[in-house]
């Protein structure tokens, strides 16, 4: 019962956030001390599985494998979040009553594994071991690539045909029905209401890119519904930008009322508008695709009203791209985010490859701007893969410079400000095995508002206690307990532990003094 009070008072606290949520931009610089060693940060990668022609060749023992070896690297290289395609194309990679198995996933779509292996299960338990997030990326509208590609007998495409639509190649569920937003939320509430997922995620594909010559066939539905919305030919596109604008919304919404501590998303399209498409040119200093123009995708608007709890612009092109330049893009995108978290999507090869004057590649220069904005959180990788493989030693400068300590992801806090109670009972503990370090969590495992891990700080005799500094933390874990060294027996140590709530709010700490 107490468990409950605490869930409706936090939905009640979303539900008014959501309502009330808009606030000032404002230009900030991260101060050098910050920049090496941020105790905050995301740091993420993608798993992709559309056209990932692996996975069906594989079993399940195989499969627990590949995603084991992969996360221990992604865990090595510093990695705090993990984004799984788990619905490339109106499918899944989980176990789903309204959607086929995913083709990706076996080569034939709404054939299971022979074992019943449902991918996204053994990645959220993986990932929380690891205490890693797993942010669940959907692709909203995406049906098929090609009108020749085979779907299951069953699927929705053959019983509602007239929501969807075709568009060069591919097939489409049409933006501008409602019943196919109503859909789309009945998806996420599903893998939220099942699933322990932190977040669920979307990337640039909202209306698809726009074909040369070709309009989107939408006619249809701009009939049925444009003029009852109260939008007229003229305003076409604003009727677009609006049915984007309502999934977002009703997203978040549905995401509220069934897990509300689970985050809502976006990675854009790196460029919101160029200054040339804007009236008062608030665009930025580039020339290419735009999210608002072609995309229909009004990410601003999306952030201002807290309709998303994290945007992370895939800015994957080089410092000094004639087109659109890297810093240019962090810099507006810096500028541009009203003050809620804002991380950037790093594109690994691109930066890799490029050169700097100096001959060096581009990964400490997009770093360092990286982080040179407080509004700016952290960076996500692309792709995963490129990690995995250390391509160009980007894995090994990751752990040798940027991710040497760890890092804590930053704090929802426009969501929930408070902080989880302290540990009790630190104390350390003999077994036949091991030395820990344990504790008590202040609360029930699952309550999103008590301590969902912890944090272990170590600080020799004579050193001042400073949280702040991630090369104090020793550990980050799910459990109430930690492995301590042994050191001769003679060298003095102070622990402090502290617990993080689903949120990531930071308790207070508790110190235990030892000798080890």
């Amino acid at each position: 019962m107490k468990r409950y009070f605490r869930y409706q008072y936090l939905l009640t606290v979303l539900l008014v956030g959501l309502i009330l949520s808009s606030c000032g931009s404002k230009k900030t610089v991260t101060s050098s001390a910050d920049l090496q060693y941020p105790k905050r940060e995301f740091r993420g990668a993608w798993i992709q599985t559309a056209w990932q022609g692996q996975y069906k060749s594989m079993n399940s023992t195989q499969m627990k494998a590949y995603f084991t070896d992969v996360l221990d690297k992604f865990q090595t290289a510093g990695i705090n979040a993990v984004i799984f395609q788990v619905r490339p194309q109106a499918d899944a990679f989980y176990y789903s009553e309204l959607e086929p198995w995913s083709s990706f996933l076996t080569g034939t779509q709404g054939k299971p594994m022979a074992d019943g292996f449902d991918p996204l299960a053994f990645l959220v338990e993986e990932c929380h071991k690891r205490n890693m997030e797993l942010h669940a990326w959907l692709n909203p509208y995406r049906v098929s690539l090609s009108e020749n590609q085979v779907l299951i007998k069953n699927h929705m495409y053959y019983q509602y045909p007239d929501r969807f639509v075709k568009y060069g190649t591919q097939i489409f569920f049409d933006p501008g029905i409602p019943a196919n937003r109503d859909f789309i939320c009945q998806v996420v509430k599903d893998i939220v209401k099942r699933y322990n997922v932190d977040a669920i995620h979307m990337d640039d594909y909202f209306y698809p890119y726009p074909i040369a010559g070709k309009p989107f066939p939408d006619d249809r539905s701009f009939a049925t519904y444009g003029a009852s919305q109260g939008f007229d030919q003229a305003h076409r596109d604003d009727w677009r930008r609006n049915n984007v604008n309502s999934l977002i919304k009703e997203i978040k919404e549905t995401i509220i009322v069934t897990k509300p501590w689970v985050r809502f998303g976006i990675s854009p399209f790196g460029i919101y508008r160029n200054k040339r498409s804007t009236p008062n040119g608030t665009g930025s200093n580039t020339t290419g695709l735009q999210n608002y123009d072609d995309l229909y995708a009004d990410v601003k608007l999306w952030v201002k009203n807290g309709w998303i709890d994290y945007n992370m612009p895939q800015i994957y092109w080089e410092i000094g791209h004639k087109a659109a330049d890297y810093a240019t893009l962090v810099e507006w995108w810096a500028n541009n985010n009203f003050e809620q978290p804002l991380y950037i999507g790093q594109d690994v090869k691109r930066t890799m490859d490029a050169v700097m004057p100096s001959g060096d590649n581009q990964l400490a220069e997009k770093m360092r701007l990286s982080r040179s904005y407080k509004a700016v959180n952290g960076n996500c990788f692309w792709y995963g893969q490129n990690i995995v493989e250390n391509y160009r030693g980007v894995t090994s400068s990751l752990i040798a410079n940027y991710h040497k300590y760890p890092s804590l992801i930053p704090a929802y806090t426009h969501m929930y400000r408070g902080t989880p109670k302290k540990v009790k009972n630190v104390k350390e503990k003999y077994t036949e095995a091991a030395h820990l370090l344990v504790w008590d969590r202040d609360g029930e495992k699952g309550d999103p508002l008590a301590g969902t891990y912890f944090v272990v700080y170590r600080f020799a005799q004579g050193q001042s206690e400073n949280l702040e500094d991630a090369r104090n933390i020793v550990g980050i874990t799910r459990d109430t307990k930690y492995p301590l060294p042994y050191e001769g027996g003679k060298k003095k140590y102070k622990y402090v532990v502290t617990a993080v709530d689903a949120f990531h709010n930071e308790s207070k700490g508790v110190a235990k003094k030892l000798s080890l």
